[in-house]
């Protein structure tokens, strides 16, 4: 009798050819239990709205883990996008769904002539929690000025997508820190942070 549920054991599986106690050598490379979704809010941004539209579809374009909308109820957005008259600056994350980001898109950098959708992604890019590489490529996004006003690359690399990625592979943690860093992107060979 047990030689004949073993057997059986074996075969339903090949039946319904599903292995059993196998684990995939090739599992989704991208794939979560859950995709991760934060909300914005760009009811302060004014002129920036359309870049802001194109660096947020950059973003979901590129990564798997996670997905930027737009908030359906003003006030309750996970990170906020506004226009200032300083340099752009937002919260360093990654942060998360009940978090409380901040995107100032200052129109220095316009002034100075650095492309108002690259700006935003870039922005944008700290919100996931990647940092400045100012010292990259035009073809980093998070390189930022360094390359110059002629770069208008809005789109991150594959290697700052999968950062991102990584950075939320395992979904929505329940324990968020309370308190992020603020990164100014100034362009001043430093760059000066805050802690709030």
């Amino acid at each position: 009798m047990i030689k004949r549920i073993v057997a059986l054991t074996a075969l339903v599986p090949a039946m319904l050819s599903t292995p059993v106690g196998v684990a995939s050598a090739h599992s989704a490379p991208h794939a979560t239990t859950a995709v991760v979704t934060l909300t914005y809010d760009a009811g302060k941004a004014g002129k920036w709205a359309g870049p802001i539209k194109q660096a947020v579809k950059n973003w979901n374009d590129a990564v798997h883990n996670v997905r930027l909308v737009p908030t359906s109820t003003p006030g309750s957005a996970d990170y906020v996008y506004e226009a200032t008259s300083g340099w752009p600056q937002a919260t360093l994350g990654p942060i998360f769904p009940g978090g409380n980001g901040d995107v100032q898109l200052g129109r220095q950098a316009v002034d100075q002539g650095y492309d108002v959708t690259r700006i935003v992604a870039h922005e944008t890019g700290h919100i996931l929690g990647l940092p400045d590489h100012y010292s990259g490529p035009c073809s980093e996004l998070m390189s930022g000025h360094g390359p110059g006003t002629s770069c208008t690359n809005a789109k991150p690399d594959a290697a700052e997508a999968a950062q991102v990625d990584k950075n939320y592979a395992a979904g929505t943690p329940s324990m968020r820190p309370h308190h992020h860093q603020v990164v100014i992107d100034i362009w001043s060979g430093r760059v000066p942070t805050a802690s709030r």
